[in-house]
Parts: structure tokens; sequence; C-alpha cells
């Protein structure tokens, strides 16, 4: 081997070493840097023409490994979905207030029935009446407060959601752009890890935001892509967007740099935006529907039992509520009996009709009975009521009328999808709605369904996460019937049916269930039906899609004319067993008020809303298990967070322990390195000394 070789082994050899040394004092260096990655120096046995000629650096890399980055990006998308969906359950749970403190929400239910209850003890009194019905307002307004509130909750949601949007295409364009710094320095063998490191970290950021699939570029960089393949960031940064309405759910769109400039919608299953938007979408509405859902039962069984009792003196008028039906409908499919009676200031019975839905026939003061139908019920009704008193319908109200005296009402066994004659009409009703919060219409298949021809309601198909399927638009059908509707609805073609099924239960609720495999949801786009003139739409109706089903709550209050006057609460009852010539209203009676003191324990019908089901139970354990589901939410959602953050912290420390500096290592190496890099520098020295030796003999 000639010097010249020797010098250039030798040479090699404190290249090397330097190189080594200055990977290794980086590494010190940065000993506590958050993000850092250690890097080592790739060495290979320099060979040319088949002799040794020293060592090569074939170049330096960043310690990794990749089962624990995906270890890590996965538990951190985890994190930061359950992070997200915490936080705001815990902030949602508390508008509820405390469950062990007065003001607790629910608890305000048994304020009610426990101030009925000491009015049943003294009828007479105007400020226990008033007490009572300031109760129903407590807690008709708390709700609506605890509605509104959960309505700006989803809003706070939805700017979170935006600037994450904002923060993620930021991340896409900054890892995009390292990429063409780390080719350019993989293409002079120069070291890149440092833009490496940072890019790292920005994907670390991207991951907590959302969950994306990361693979390497072969010219160096990272490539990320969506779920199910999207191009993110790789050769060129895709555009982000959230894309929603206030009916419908929202979704994300990745317009990527080669496409034709339509967002193309991706599947988010993890990071925050999947936490926020299963808060805006699901979890915040599931809230407000529940508590639309309580209120209105609750609601109910307080109308029930008032439109069991009567003022005495009788009222003058009954006004009903809009039932959103034509009045043959509405009367269609009563069964059972109920009276109407007119009754003058003493209580004293002038006139009884007594009407039996089951056999279709009425009767006047117990005489003879005469057959009516569904189409001249109105008609039939006012010829028995004749001089006494007087029945109109107008825009889905019915309303009674005594020409002198007042009007009550004995329910009997009447029913009609789990609501008496007056009761469901809401003749005597102490809440009100502004709107339509109860749907169960007591349609059947074979009732008319009301709406015209040819008008259009448009249906959005999604998947659980709120990625779209597609649009239908469903004309009504010719058929005049809810079967002829229904099956519109459900057509393969034009509606629904490919994805799921609308059915009508036996109480004439409208339900949607998804199928296999995409188990969808439905939202209401547009809607531009009618029934009849100036009527509900199908959505309205039967409270399809989230604004009309969220917005339930709001609408309840007591009756201005009520907290006018107190005395205008019933707390009799109509006694037609009394003899001829006794008065059938009595002051002094309080049977009335105690029924509606007994009301929250009467087993009801609840559709399902929110986290609970269709049951039937009590007003008040539903109200039990509606503070229980919010709390279990809220629990479960905090539960989640801890066991994602736990895993996210054992995935980052097993990641650092690969990736992270050790200085005792590192020491170990720079020995290592400081060595080699004197004996290389002492064979230079010793060629040099035996050249000298070489030119003094020569």
């Amino acid at each position: 081997m000639s010097l010249t070789a020797v010098l250039k082994t030798a040479n090699s050899g404190l290249v090397a070493s330097q190189v080594g040394l200055r990977a290794v004092s980086d590494n010190i260096a940065n000993v506590n840097t958050s993000g850092y990655v250690r890097k080592i120096v790739n060495q290979q046995q320099l060979v040319v023409a088949g002799q040794g000629m020293g060592v090569d650096i074939s170049g330096v890399k960043r310690v990794t490994d990749q089962y624990l980055q995906l270890a890590t990006l996965t538990s951190a998308s985890e994190s930061g979905r359950w992070d997200a969906v915490a936080q705001y359950m815990d902030n949602a749970q508390s508008l509820f207030g405390d469950p062990s403190g007065d003001a607790f929400f629910f608890g305000r239910l048994d304020d009610i029935w426990s101030a009925f209850a000491a009015t049943a003890n003294d009828p007479s009194s105007g400020l226990l009446r008033s007490q009572a019905l300031s109760s129903i307002e407590d807690l008709l307004n708390e709700g609506g407060r605890i509605n509104t509130a959960l309505g700006d909750l989803g809003r706070t949601v939805d700017t979170q959601i935006s600037a994450n949007i904002d923060r993620a295409n930021d991340l896409l364009d900054q890892i995009n752009k390292l990429n063409a710094d780390i080719s350019r320095a993989r293409m002079v063998s120069a070291d890149a890890s440092g833009s490496e490191n940072i890019q790292s970290q920005l994907v670390d950021e991207l991951a907590t935001l959302i969950n994306v699939q990361v693979s390497s570029r072969s010219t160096g960089g990272l490539m990320i892509r969506s779920t199910e393949g999207v191009m993110l960031a790789g050769d060129g940064a895709a555009v982000l967007a959230y894309s929603r309405t206030d009916s419908t759910k929202g979704f994300i769109t990745a317009t990527t740099s080669a496409g034709s400039g339509e967002g193309k919608p991706i599947t988010i299953t993890g990071g925050a935006l999947r936490g926020l938007m299963d808060l805006r979408d699901d979890k915040l509405p599931g809230i407000s529907d529940q508590l639309g859902e309580f209120l209105t039962r609750a609601s109910d069984a307080i109308n029930a039992a008032h439109n069991a009792a009567s003022t005495v003196p009788a009222q003058a008028t009954l006004n009903g509520r809009n039932t959103g039906l034509d009045l043959p409908t509405a009367i269609s499919g009563f069964t059972g009996a109920s009276t109407v009676a007119i009754v003058d200031a003493a209580g004293q019975l002038t006139r009884r009709v007594d009407i039996d839905f089951t056999a279709g026939t009425m009767s006047v003061d117990g005489g003879p009975a005469a057959a009516f139908t569904p189409a001249n019920f109105l008609a039939n009704l006012n010829t028995a009521l004749g001089a006494t008193g007087s029945a109109t319908f107008t825009n889905g109200a019915l309303s009674l009328t005594a020409a002198a005296g007042g009007v009550a009402i004995d329910e009997g066994t009447s029913k009609k999808a789990g609501r008496a004659f007056s009761h469901f009409f809401g003749l005597n009703d102490i809440v009100r709605s502004s709107g339509f919060t109860n749907y169960d219409t007591g349609l059947s298949g074979a009732s008319a369904h009301g709406f015209t021809a040819g008008q259009q309601l448009t249906i959005r198909l999604a998947q659980a996460d709120g990625k779209p399927i597609r649009d239908v638009i469903v004309s009504v059908p010719a058929g005049a019937t809810m079967n002829d509707l229904v099956a519109a609805l459900n057509h393969n073609a034009t509606g629904v049916g490919l994805y799921g099924q609308y059915a009508l239960d036996s109480a004439g609720a409208l339900k949607f269930t998804g199928s296999d495999p995409y188990y969808a949801n439905t939202s209401i786009v547009q809607d531009n039906t009618a029934r009849g003139a100036g009527g509900p739409s199908i959505s309205t109706l039967f409270g399809l899609g989230t604004v009309e089903r969220t917005g339930r709550a709001n609408r309840l209050s007591v009756d201005a004319a009520f907290i006018t006057d107190p005395m205008k609460v019933g707390l009799a009852k109509l006694d037609l067993s009394v003899p001829v010539g006794q008065p059938v209203l009595s002051p002094g009676d309080g049977r009335g008020a105690l029924a509606l003191a007994a009301a929250g324990d009467l087993v009801t019908r609840f559709g399902a809303a929110g986290a609970l089901g269709a049951v039937n139970m009590t007003v008040s354990r539903y109200a039990a298990e509606f503070g229980g589901s919010i709390g279990r939410e809220s629990a479960a959602a905090d539960t989640r967070r801890s066991s994602a953050q736990a895993v996210k912290t054992e995935a980052v420390n097993r990641r650092q322990s690969v990736e992270g500096v050790n200085l005792d290592e590192e020491l170990v190496r720079l020995t290592t390195y400081q060595q080699a890099f004197n004996a290389s520098a002492r064979m230079i020295q010793a060629a040099n000394d035996l050249f000298d030796v070489l030119v003094n003999i020569v």
C-alpha cells in the first residue's frame, strides 16, 4: 500500500470521526429539546478495486421506530377526540345544576307536584294557585334557558371546529413544504434531520386534530393521507373545509392540489375534530332533543290532569291547540266515551252530551243515541248542544263555548294516541306551545295524509360520522293515505329505501331506521310541503330533523290567561253521578288538584331522544333517568379521556425511550469517536514521519 493510500485511509477515518462527533454533540446539546430525535452516523467500509480504502459515511439518520410512531399518532388522535368531548360534556352537565343543590333542574319537577298537593288542601287560595303556576313557569323557563345555552355551546363548538380546520390546513402546508427541503438534502447526501424533526412535530400536532395515515416518500419526507387514502400532503397540500348547515350534520371535505376544485368528503374517525363534530351533531342536539321530550311529556302530564278537571264556576270557552290536522282526521281513531257538559254559574247541569267514539253515537241528556261520522262530527255536536253552546274548528283547533254558564268535560274512557278527548285537542291546557312538540299525531296508515300531491321534501342521508351518502327529493304522492306517503318516502329510487325505512308507529309517530351496511341517519335539507292551506309541513308535524326537535324546549310556556287570573286553574272535577238538581261542580272540590299533584306518577309514553330510547314510565322516573344519563355521558367521556391520555403517555414514553437522547450512551459514543479521531490523526502523523525518512534517504 502506498503512503498516499495510507493518508487517504486515515483521512477518511478522520472525517468519519468528525461527522460522528458533530452528531453526538448535536444530540447532547438537544437533550432537553422537545420533539428532538437523536441521530446516528451510518458508516460502511470503503472499498476501491477490491481493496479496503478506509471508511465511508453513507448518511446521518434519525433513530425512529415506525410502530411506536404509529402508536403515538393513533393515541394522540384518540386523546384529542375525548379531551374535546369530555370538556364540553362537563359544560353541558353543569347547565342542569348540582344534583345535591336546591337549584338542580330536575328538582323543580317535585316542586310542581308539591305545590298542587298544597293547593288541594285549600282550593280557594289564589296564592297557592299562583305558586303552583310559578313552579311550572320555573321549570319551563329554566328548561328554555338550558336549551338556549346548549345552542350557544353548539355554536362555540362550531367556531372551534373552524379554527381547528384552519390550523390543520396550516400544518398540512408546512409539512408539504418541508418535503422539498428534505428531498434536496437527500439528493446531496446532506443531513436532513433538522427538517425531519420539525416535520415530525407538525405531524404529531396534526394527529391531535384529525386521524391520518403517514408513510415515507421515496425521495425523502412524508405523505399524509386520510382514512380512505385521499392525499392531504406529500406532493402538494390539500385544503380542508368544514361543510354544515343548521339542519344537517357537518362533514370535512378535502380539495387536493391535483383536484378539480370540488372538495371530496373524507372520513374523520379521530382527533379533536371528530370529538367536536360528535358534540355538534349528536351529543349536544341529543341533550336538547331529550330535554324537549322531557318537558313535552311533563307538560302533557300536567295538561292531561287539567283537561280532566274544571274551574268552579266553569269557563265560558275552552280553546284547543292546533293539532295540525283537519277535524275528520283528528276525530278518526278515537275510542271510548267522553261527556261535554254545559253548566250554569251555580254548577247545575243544563245540557249533557255523551259521545261514544267506539259506537260512533251522541246522546243528549241521556236520550236516544244518534249516529255520527268523523265527517259530520262538528255539525252533530252543534246540534246536540243546541241553544246552550256551540263548537267551532279553525286552523286545526277545536273550541267549545257555552251560550250561558260554562263548559266542563268528563274525559271518561276516550283515548287516541294515548290522550283523552279534551287532552288531545288541548281544550283546557295549562301549558301551551308556540309550535309542535308532541309528534304522536294519532294518524294510522289508512288516515289521509292531507298534503298536496307534488309538494317536495329534500332528505339528506349520511353515515354515522356525518359523511353524506346522497340527497333524495321526495314528492308527495297522488295517493291520499299515510300508507301512500310512507311508501313514497321509502321508494328505492326517489326515496330512502336503499338505506333504511320510515315507519308509522301505533301512536302516529313517524320514525326512520337505517339498514345495513351504512345504518344511515337522515336530516331535512328543505321542506316545501304543507298540510292543507297554511298547515304544518311533514317535518314539522312529525318532528323530522334536528332543528325541529331541538327547538321544542323553547316553545313551551304557561297560558297567559292563567297567569293573569290564577282562579282559572281547574281544581274540581265534573261529577255526573249526583242526583238531578244537585250541582255537578262544587266549590272546594280539590280532586282535580290531587290529580295534578299525582300527574308525575302516571306512566306515560316517551319517544326515543338523546341517550334514552322509547320507553313507558312515569315523568318523575324519566327525570331521574334523564339526569342520570347526562351524568353517565359526562363521566364516560371523562373516563375515555383519562384512558386515552394514559395510552398516549405510555406510547410517548416508549417512543421517547427509542428516539430520545441518553447522555450515558452519547458520552460513550463521544469517547469512541474521540479515540477514533486520535487514532486516525496518529496514522497521518506516522505516514508523515515515514515520508520524511524516505525523503531524507533520497
